[in-house]
């Protein structure tokens, strides 16, 4: 039976709304089967930022799971092929105690991951109040991890903190007891810019010397110190109000979680910086990429970094790894790779505006155009998304130069060896904790380690599993206080392009103007037709 003229109008409106509603099941249902889950693990440095991106990508579709078990454990699962991918601030093939570290049988490529800085966390008191501003030479740093200093007020350590009246305490250094990349980094430091004292230690130890590098921090019976696993163990074990005394070596987004001071390292210019994003971005100006393996490899050679004479580069910035298959192995399949490549190519670029909030320092342009090419290299990566001019990075500028590093301000005059010490910066005062400071645009004042404004004296405890929603932090130059002041935007990865979002929006509109406006139309054509 064919439906009267009044009928159809009424018909054809229903018909496009109900097809509108339904068009957004099958679109969900596409988006899920367009990624599909992928698991990696392995540093605890980079579990911050990791952490904190992958929750951003769960917004489109993306599931990416990450355990933080420490670097070393993260290559040997990778090497096993239990994950998919692993973190690493160490590459595979060095030799570890005697012990060579080898490289897995399938294929696998390096791409920077994220930078920063390896600091030394503390938990020191005078007078009552925490002390925020100490400063420490490279070799008394050493010389506190070899336990050749014991005390908090030898002198060596007075006379690099003019005006502070040191307690007599003894210093509790405290390691990682896992295998760790933060261990990896202080120790290729200690062996290239102090060696000596770094042999010495190690041979009381029973390791045979030259020591060099060694992921696993080596304990000599007697000394005092304190191991624990993992960056979040050795933080919250210093962080403890039970605990004055101690220090350790973590990377500086721990140091901000828990609201604790760092200390000043005195660097080749003559000065004591922070391991702001900004100091650490000048101080990555100096690295090499180790290139001689092949492009896969994109290894660091961090010599003129520890060296850089520039007044604001932190000694101890590095970055550290994502480790990714080549090929399709074991339960790695394409539909992997396509997951982690568009994560991959999203943290590179648009996660990197996050990077300073969270305590690290965002990846210049010529290691993010590196870690694109090795994206390239995954099964099932769509390449024709990966496109450097697309890539929203905060250190990108138009003649090619690093904008954080090139506005990077310059140190304090207070900061400089053995300058005159200024009272309002020494005594110690708890006012507003020191954690740093993780602002370093330039902007405001030029006078200190950050180009932040002064913070406004709150002293919230950073939460990395809501960083997305707390927002960035002002810094105040001198303390390095810091409080959370707003929320960040974060925008879609470019590899995804249009996705699920997009379509319910536009759905949602047609709905919207079927259900609202449709009605008037209808009910007007209704009354035309009647007068016909």
């Amino acid at each position: 039976m064919t439906p009267k003229r009044s009928q159809r109008p009424v018909s054809i409106f229903l018909l496009l709304s109900i097809g509108a509603f339904l068009a957004i099941l099958p679109s969900s249902a596409a988006s899920a089967a367009d990624y599909v889950p992928v698991n990696g693990g392995g540093s605890s440095w980079s579990a911050n930022a990791v952490d904190q991106w992958r929750r951003n990508v769960q917004q489109y579709g993306m599931r990416v799971n990450y355990a933080s078990t420490g670097s070393s454990d993260g290559r040997n699962q990778f090497r096993n092929g239990t994950i998919d991918f692993a973190a690493s601030e160490i590459p595979y093939g060095l030799t570890d105690g005697g012990v060579v570290d080898t490289p897995p049988s399938r294929g696998f490529a390096y791409m920077p991951l994220v930078a920063g800085g390896t600091a030394f966390m503390y938990n020191l008191e005078v007078g009552g109040n925490r002390l925020t501003n100490l400063k420490l030479s490279g070799e008394l740093i050493v010389k506190i991890f070899t336990g050749v200093i014991t005390s908090w007020d030898d002198p060596a350590i007075a006379r690099e903190n003019p005006g502070i009246s040191l307690p007599a305490r003894k210093i509790i250094p405290v390691v990682r007891s896992d295998g760790s990349g933060s261990t990896a980094q202080l120790t290729t430091w200690m062996a290239a810019e102090h060696g000596g004292l770094w042999d010495a230690y190690c041979k009381l130890a029973g390791r045979a010397t030259p020591c060099g590098l060694t992921s696993n921090y080596p304990l000599v019976s007697g000394k005092g110190f304190v191991a624990q696993p993992g960056s979040q163990g050795v933080s919250g074990y210093v962080s403890q109000s039970a605990n004055i005394g101690t220090i350790t070596y973590v990377e500086y987004s721990y140091a901000l979680k828990t609201n604790f001071p760092v200390v000043k390292m005195l660097n080749a210019g003559g000065y004591y910086v922070l391991p702001s994003a900004s100091n650490v971005a000048v101080a990555l100006l100096a690295a090499q990429i180790n290139t001689t393996k092949g492009d896969k490899y994109l290894t660091q050679i961090l010599t003129g970094v520890y060296r850089n004479a520039d007044p604001r580069a932190y000694p101890l910035s590095s970055y550290s790894y994502l480790i990714v298959p080549t090929a399709v192995a074991g339960s790695f399949t394409s539909d992997k790779g396509k997951t982690l490549s568009a994560f991959a190519n999203y943290f590179l670029c648009e996660g990197q505006q996050q990077a300073e909030v969270l305590g690290y320092s965002p990846l210049p342009i010529n290691l993010v155009q590196a870690g694109l090419e090795q994206v390239k290299l995954i099964p099932g990566a769509e390449i024709e998304n990966i496109n450097i001019r697309s890539c929203n990075n905060p250190t990108f500028s138009s003649d090619g130069t690093n904008t954080l590093a090139k506005n990077a301000p310059m140190p304090n005059a207070a900061d400089k060896y053995m300058a005159t010490p200024d009272p309002d910066a020494t005594t110690g005062s708890d006012s507003s904790s020191n954690v740093g400071t993780t602002s370093g645009s330039g902007s405001g004042t030029t006078s200190g380690q950050s180009g932040g404004s002064s913070s406004t004296g709150s002293t919230s405890i950073f939460d990395a599993t809501s960083i997305s929603e707390k927002g960035p932090v002002k810094c105040d130059a001198d303390t390095g206080a810091c409080t959370f002041v707003a929320a960040i935007a974060v925008n879609p990865p470019s590899t995804i392009g249009w996705g699920l979002q997009n379509t319910q929006i536009v759905i949602a509109a047609i709905l919207f103007f079927g259900l609202v406006i449709g009605p008037p139309l209808l009910n007007l054509a209704l009354r035309k037709e009647g007068k016909g």
